[in-house]
């Protein structure tokens, strides 16, 4: 076999037509083998013998797409010291486009012996550990043009390339589970009707399937366990794993863009599948444990933010450069319109404490493309001081979870719920106002894949985890969930009806709120996942989403497809009406130049008087009228036009009881009811009775209208 020299950069396996480039970084080996590995188990060994920087490479002619290839490196295992070196185990490679296989567990794959963890194991992985692969990099783009929708009329639909397609009655059996099941005209109908325009995908980085779960029977179903991050994950492709993934995907991203859709990845930079001292010997471990993890104070130990044993080491140049070449590499050559970045926090975590000017953030600010796409922080960690939603630099914006509890809270009726609830619907100016940022910064959210559903929100005090087998110990206990007045599955009308209402409440919230809305994937067709709100372990039913078909019965296919209707018709009076999606926040004042005497946003009490502090600080204050005046835009549209709009009237009635709503004086002289969550189909926009200023109007309990004035 020929061996050149090769260049150092890029990293990872270069296939230029005939033949491959490897390149590896390793401050800590003394020697690493290059091994590519044949179908009948042999494997072939070449020493990388140029060095650059502490980056081995060659170059192999005749290397083709479709091999398989893994690194033996060859250097000091001392734990003491943080080194875990160990040549018995076959390594992937950190920047593999591709992986093939899944990891049979044994102790094999570990660097130490179960018995004797002080023990260096030599014991060889390769036929038990998964491989790298070289990929061919082309594919036929076509014209594929990015969306580029803008942060103010996105939706974003959160969901689980499994979950979403594996029980769809209209897609073969041999795409459920798959990218190309995505891509199916089936699924792609159902986000276009719904009003999606970004579908953010839970992790489809290559992930491990942890030990202990598959001792106990299960899997890791959301898939925040990664070990590739430039792998799509192998076992949601349906036409194989020797780099059939890449083209599989590139495929379904082609397609959702063909249909206006965006691609979000969820992504987890934050830690790796290899877990602590205790956790296998994968790849980042043994090529370079110091410079790859954060080390504790006796390097034999991990720094742990992350809850999941490590968390890598942000204050490296080669984690930042990995994550900075994984980024650009899913935009440039998979075509992925943006990422949620999990557990943020802790990538800002440069020595101890989270740095909202780490060199994480400087990298991403300054760079030409990462810096042009959509970047969501899920903005915390397990460490201390995690919380930081408010606190991330301008260009990001962030998963609100203030406003999924505070939404809760009101509609569960807790006391002193008001005030806060008002800064959430109307763009949370007190988070983001102060550093230049604006309501598009908020990704608003009263579900999402991590809690219970939205269907179990309103049937579940408590969770109900007992399938994960762990003594229904883990997952939130603090939900601010209500069962309604039964604990699941239920026959009371009563309750069930009070149950749909909850959800339209939350859907229509939702939708009327300033800032970028998250539905979670199967809310609009009430999901259920039986009262467990830490499913990410159940690659089951219980977790997959239930489409309806013949066999529902009438009154549960009824009650879905009125669901399904109602949430379509929100999601469009919202894209309808950009008084709904400003981009700036609400003077509470006139707006100059709008020739309108009238405020862009008025509060009033059930009683049409506008509210006071008295009002707002009162502990059983529960409803409340918001006025939204749709010819008071401040800001213009794109050719620098002045933007006007219908207003509206949004009535809001958390308290168990009816109230009635007087229409406000002065604000318009004749309305039309266009949402009623009290009743079974919302009043879809346009159907419902006219009303006059003054007029009296009665809402039931834990009920919100929506009244509209065209302009």
């Amino acid at each position: 076999m020929q061996v050149w020299p090769g260049e150092a950069y890029p990293l990872g396996a270069t296939y230029d037509g005939a033949g491959t480039n490897f390149a590896v970084f390793t401050e800590a080996a003394d020697r690493v083998e290059l091994c590519l590995l044949h179908d009948d188990g042999s494997e072939t060994a070449v020493e990388l013998r140029e060095s650059d920087a502490f980056v081995r490479h060659a170059y192999l002619p005749g290397v083709m797409p479709g091999q398989r290839y893994g690194f033996r490196v060859h250097g000091p295992y001392a734990p003491g010291r943080g080194l875990r070196c160990n040549s018995a185990k076959l390594l992937l490679d950190p920047y593999a486009r591709a992986i093939s296989g899944s990891i049979q567990w044994g102790e094999e794959v570990y660097g130490y012996h179960f018995d004797d963890p002080e023990r260096r194991n030599d014991l060889d992985s390769a036929p038990h550990t998964m491989t790298s692969v070289v990929v061919n990099p082309y594919f036929d783009w076509g014209d594929d043009r990015r969306p580029r929708t803008e942060y103010h009329h996105t939706v974003i639909y959160e969901a689980h390339v499994k979950g979403l397609t594996m029980r769809h009655p209209g897609l073969p059996e041999e795409l459920r589970g798959t990218y190309a099941g995505l891509a199916h005209p089936a699924i792609i109908e159902h986000l276009t009707e719904l009003g999606v325009t970004a579908l953010e995908l839970m992790p489809v980085h290559q992930f491990v399937n942890d030990h202990r779960l598959v001792d106990m029977g299960l899997n890791n179903y959301w898939g925040y366990n990664t070990i590739g991050f430039f792998a799509p994950h192998n076992a949601y492709a349906s036409w194989g794993d020797r780099g059939q993934q890449v083209l599989e995907f590139k495929s379904a991203v082609k397609a959702l863009h063909e249909a206006g859709i965006e691609v979000i990845l969820d992504v987890v930079y934050n830690h790796t599948a290899e877990g602590n001292h205790l956790g296998p010997t994968l790849s980042l471990k043994g090529l370079d444990n110091p410079s790859y993890y954060r080390l504790a104070e006796d390097p034999r130990y991990y720094m742990d933010t992350t809850g999941t044993g490590n968390s890598l080491l942000m204050r490296s140049p080669h984690v930042l450069q990995m994550i900075m070449d994984s980024l650009r590499y899913w935009v440039t050559e998979m075509h992925v319109d943006g990422f949620r970045f999990d557990l943020a926090a802790t990538l800002a975590r440069q020595f101890h404490e989270v740095d909202r000017l780490s060199s994480f953030f400087d990298l991403v600010q300054q760079d030409p493309v990462v810096s042009q796409v959509k970047l969501i922080a899920e903005p915390w960690d397990v460490g201390e001081g995690g919380y930081q939603v408010g606190n991330f630099p301008p260009l990001w914006t962030e998963w609100n979870g203030k406003y999924r509890d505070t939404v809760r809270d009101l509609w569960r009726g807790e006391p002193r719920t008001l005030a806060e609830f008002a800064s959430r619907l109307t763009g949370s100016s007190d988070l983001y106002q102060d550093d230049g940022r604006r309501p598009l910064a908020s990704i608003n959210f009263v579900t999402c894949h991590d809690g219970f559903t939205l269907h179990d929100l309103v049937s579940y005090n408590e969770k109900h985890n007992e399938a994960n087998g762990e003594d229904n110990r883990d997952g939130e206990s603090h939900n601010r969930s209500w069962n309604c007045g039964a604990e699941g599955d239920t026959d009371d009308p009563y309750v069930l009806t009070l149950r749909a209402r909850q959800i339209r409440n939350f859907i229509a919230t939702l939708m009327l709120s300033q800032g970028v809305p998250m539905i979670s994937h199967g809310d609009e067709l009430a999901r259920t996942q039986r009262g467990n709100n830490n499913a990410y372990c159940q690659d089951s039913e219980l977790a997959w989403l239930d489409w309806p078909d013949e066999e529902d019965g009438a009154e549960e296919g009824d009650l879905r497809r009125q669901l399904l209707e109602f949430t379509r018709a929100m999601v469009w009076l919202r894209k309808d009406h950009p008084v709904f999606r400003r981009r700036r926040f609400f003077h509470g004042r006139p707006v100059e130049g709008t020739h309108d005497d009238l405020s862009d946003i008025a509060w009033f009490t059930p009683e049409g008087a506008e509210m006071t502090q008295r009002d707002w600080e009162s502990a059983r204050a529960s409803a409340l009228t918001v006025f939204l005046n749709g010819n008071a835009i401040s800001e213009p549209g794109q050719r620098g036009e002045r933007i006007t709009d219908d207003s509206f009237l949004l009535m809001f009635n958390a308290s168990p009881k009816p109230l009635d709503f007087v229409v406000p004086v002065d604000h318009g002289a004749q309305w039309q009811v266009v949402v009623d969550t009290a009743r079974e189909d919302g009043v879809p926009p346009g159907t419902g009775p006219k009303v006059s200023a003054g007029t009296r109007l009665t809402l039931a309990d834990r009920s919100l209208t929506v009244l509209q004035r065209p302009a």
